[in-house]
């Protein structure tokens, strides 16, 4: 079995995508608008310390059940299918790398994604699969040691996700999605034009996972990478590079199974100052006293 049978056959065992057709259940959605972004109030305004939830104790009366991973007999697809649907919404870093000889070049989405330190500026991403059957990401990462993270906004989506193709290693998903490539400063890879924010990053480690129910068998890839160079988009950012405006940036994560979110209001929250918490009736002073 090739490399792309088995990916399709793992895609049938997971059963991402519950639609039998697709589009007859798409066409009878509302269409997409556009929308600016909103700020709002909190969901409790009025939120005093030691209060606890803002909903008067209404998800106190709701049962849990315990799921044990290792369960026999279960397979590991669920822990994904449930991961997937649980952490949520997930960033997804769009990921562009080339091959060493510069005659192969790759882009895909990955969810499993995230940026963990700010100096240096550090990010992780989860490939699935181990080295012995690395996909070109993660093949091309390896061998250069060099990448692209990308962010994608509302404007590309089904472009980026035109990326996730199986296509065969060699097969440039750049040509599969229309999307541009860009130059950039200090690795080979390329960004993606169309992207509002783009990250050049370069391989600092990596940490290859085996199976707990099969064991011998790698099951994923933990890549961890270094921002070299960052690119913002001029009517995104403010004035000392500090902040991007979501208005512009628009920004789409991924939720469970194959559908997508989108971030279009929120709400600020202060971070709560100790000393100034435990001034007045029922601060923080007082609750912790009464313990």
């Amino acid at each position: 079995m090739t490399s792309i049978q088995e990916r399709a056959q793992a895609e049938k065992e997971i059963k991402r995508n519950p639609h039998p057709d697709f589009k007859k259940v798409e066409g009878a959605r509302p269409k997409f608008s556009s929308k600016q972004w909103t700020w709002t109030k909190t969901p409790d305004p009025n939120w005093k310390p030691g209060q606890g939830g803002n909903d008067n104790g209404a998800s106190l009366t709701k049962n849990h059940r315990e799921i044990d991973p290792y369960a026999e007999g279960r397979p590991a697809a669920l822990n994904y299918k449930l991961l997937i649907s649980a952490i949520t919404p997930r960033f997804i870093g769009f990921v562009s790398t080339r091959s060493r000889d510069g005659k192969s070049t790759n882009l895909a989405p990955f969810s499993y994604t995230t940026v963990v330190n700010h100096d240096p500026p550090v990010f992780c991403v989860g490939f699935a699969g181990g080295f012995d059957k690395a996909k070109d990401s993660l093949r091309n990462l390896r061998e250069t040691e060099e990448c692209v993270i990308n962010v994608i906004s509302e404007h590309f989506v089904e472009a980026a996700n035109a990326c996730s193709i199986n296509a065969p290693y060699g097969v440039s998903e750049w040509a599969v999605s229309g999307l541009h490539p860009g130059v950039c400063a200090t690795v080979k890879a390329q960004r993606v034009k169309e992207a509002i924010f783009s990250i050049e990053g370069k391989l600092m480690e990596t940490k290859e996972f085996e199976s707990r129910t099969n064991p011998g068998k790698k099951t994923g890839v933990l890549a961890i990478i270094e921002g070299t160079r960052f690119w913002a988009r001029e009517d995104a950012i403010n004035y000392d590079a500090s902040q991007l405006n979501p208005d512009v940036l628009k920004p789409v994560s991924r939720l469970g199974g194959i559908t997508y979110g989108r971030t279009t209001d929120g709400y600020e929250l202060p971070r709560p100052d100790y000393e100034t918490e435990m001034v007045g009736d029922g601060g923080v002073k007082e609750l912790v006293d009464g313990k």
